[in-house]
């Protein structure tokens, strides 16, 4: 019994041996060997636009939303923010933004040599060109808002005031419209504007509201549609408005100041990685080929704003707190 068990365990192995030996000599690729080269693309091309023709709707879609929807939301922000500008420049800014620039980056690396920084860096560049439009439009337009936000209460006070000498509430945003600056002034005369088109008094306030959304404009805008219909003091809700307004921004003022040091230490993660390269390029002068000549090394710059740019976002969304 023994005997026949090792001699089992011979020709196992045995046959695996001979087997590894003719493997390589009749490696066989299904595919490759019975469709051909040829063949086997036409498989790939047939099977991609299998693919494409069954969500065609949906990666058109995309398309238009990275390409006309991008603009057509840059345009719609300005004309929120009102900002006057031609449809037409905000595409050519949009193209040099993201093929241009990321050719010019492109090209200036591929010319002094580095061309695997000048690949990756100009794909970066071209595809943050791309992206970077909205995020920049919707911060100028949160900075209006926290503008607005803030002279929300001296809009309110004017139009208390108003109020109890006997004024109308279209006479009381007129006193803001000429009393204070912009934003809140185009906001108000844009309500002027549309009553004297016939727009319903509630509506265009109702308008406001979309376009700029806060919290401080829902509760005047509700406010002043629900006591114009049922009766009350307009000038008592306005002052309720107010004060809770200032503490509101007393709040987040004092937020903003415990998280000074989140911020700070954001900022601190971010820079520490690519002050410890310049401060080893310095030591070192064949630092930097490493570096930014090599693939290697581009991989490994890549990782690092990768990993630096997911921690920075992650600290951020810490210590953003809402109020």
């Amino acid at each position: 019994m023994k005997k026949i068990f090792l001699i089992l365990v011979f020709s196992c192995i045995s046959l695996s041996l001979w087997a590894q030996d003719i493997k390589p000599k009749r490696q066989i690729d299904f595919f490759l060997d019975i469709l051909g080269k040829k063949g086997l693309l036409v498989l790939l091309f047939v099977v991609i636009f299998a693919y494409t023709y069954k969500n065609s709707i949906r990666i058109f879609g995309w398309i238009d939303e990275q390409t006309f929807g991008t603009r057509d939301y840059i345009l719609k922000k300005f004309e929120i923010m009102f900002i006057e500008v031609d449809p037409q420049k905000i595409t050519w800014a949009l193209l040099f933004l993201s093929f241009g620039m990321g050719c010019i980056v492109f090209s200036i690396l591929a010319f002094i040599g580095k061309v695997y920084l000048a690949v990756v860096l100009g794909i970066v560049v071209m595809i943050v060109g791309w992206k970077a439009p909205k995020p920049v439009v919707d911060f100028f337009e949160n900075r209006r808002k926290k503008k607005y936000a803030l002279q929300m209460v001296d809009a309110l006070n004017l139009m208390a005031n108003g109020l109890r000498a006997g004024l109308t509430v279209p006479q009381s945003i007129g006193m803001v419209v000429d009393e204070l600056p912009a934003p809140v002034s185009q906001e108000f005369n844009l309500i002027l504007q549309q009553a004297k088109i016939g727009v319903p008094l509630d509506e265009a306030l109702e308008n406001l509201k979309k376009r700029v959304y806060t919290e401080d404009n829902e509760m005047f805008v509700t406010s002043v549609n629900i006591l114009r219909e049922t009766g009350g003091n307009l000038a008592e809700t306005f002052d309720t408005i107010v004060a809770v307004i200032r503490e509101r921004v007393r709040l987040q003022l004092k937020i903003d100041t415990f998280v000074a040091s989140g911020k700070i230490q954001a900022y601190i993660i971010g820079a520490m990685p690519f002050l410890m390269i310049i401060m080893f390029g310095s030591g070192d002068p064949e630092y930097f080929p490493l570096l930014f000549g090599t693939l290697l090394g581009v991989i490994s710059l890549i990782i690092i704003c990768t990993m630096v740019s997911f921690g920075m976002w992650v600290i951020f969304k810490i210590i953003d707190i809402k109020v």
